[in-house]
Order: C-alpha cells, then sequence, then structure tokens
C-alpha cells in the first residue's frame, strides 16, 4: 500500500475542497481507510474513517455536518469533500489504510500517506 493524497491548497471561510488519496501500489486487498489532521503544536486529530465496503462511516466531532468521506467502490481511494471551511481546519490532512477499523484510533491503520496542506483564511 502506498498512499498518495492530493487536493489541499488554499482558500478562504465558507469555500469548499475536495481531497483525494490513492494507493499507487493498486493491492489488491480492500481497506478501511481514513482521514486524519495535524496543525502546528497540536496531536494528530481523526477526521472521517470509511469501512472497506463503503457501507460504514465515521467522523469526528468538528467536522460533522460539514466534510464527507467517500470511497471509489471497493478500491482503495478515498476522496474528502469538505464544505462550509474554517480557520480552524488549516492543517496537514493525511489518508490511512488498516485491516482493524475505520475508527477515530490511530492504531487501527497500518499505512500513512506524506499529507496535504489545506490553509483556510478568514
Amino acid at each position: 500500500v502506498q498512499l498518495q493524497a492530493s487536493g489541499g491548497g488554499s482558500a478562504q471561510t465558507g469555500d469548499s475542497l475536495r481531497l483525494t488519496c490513492v494507493d499507487s501500489g493498486d493491492a489488491p486487498t480492500s481497506y478501511n481507510m481514513g482521514w486524519f489532521r495535524q496543525s502546528p503544536g497540536k496531536e494528530r486529530e481523526f477526521v472521517a474513517g470509511i469501512s472497506w465496503s463503503g457501507v460504514r462511516t465515521a467522523y469526528g466531532d468538528s467536522v460533522k455536518g460539514r466534510f464527507t468521506i467517500s470511497r471509489d467502490g471497493a478500491r482503495n481511494t478515498i476522496f474528502l469533500q469538505m464544505d462550509s471551511l474554517k480557520p480552524e481546519d488549516t492543517a496537514i490532512y493525511y489518508c490511512a489504510a488498516g485491516l482493524a477499523g475505520w475508527g477515530r484510533k490511530q492504531y487501527e491503520y497500518d499505512h500513512w500517506g506524506q499529507g496535504t496542506q489545506v490553509t483556510v483564511s478568514s
């Protein structure tokens, strides 16, 4: 599994961005996948997770109702639609994949991408 995140950039309050995470290694196994984020001086925070089938999702409290996670069928490609962006959403966003679950615990994920920067200005 080789995860590559893209789609980050600069936005203003209220704007939308869409992140993409692709497994360039094209692993034959369908993984549970998720998004985390980290801003300077803060711990890595769970954003959203999705099961390998795409049926089950989970969201962090700070993004619930504004962000939507989805995936491309059983492929290890996921998206994060971020609407109504706020300055506090500014962070490096990481995608992750694992077999244990799609929840907020980092230990559930075995593989991590390099991250993509999202900056939201007021």
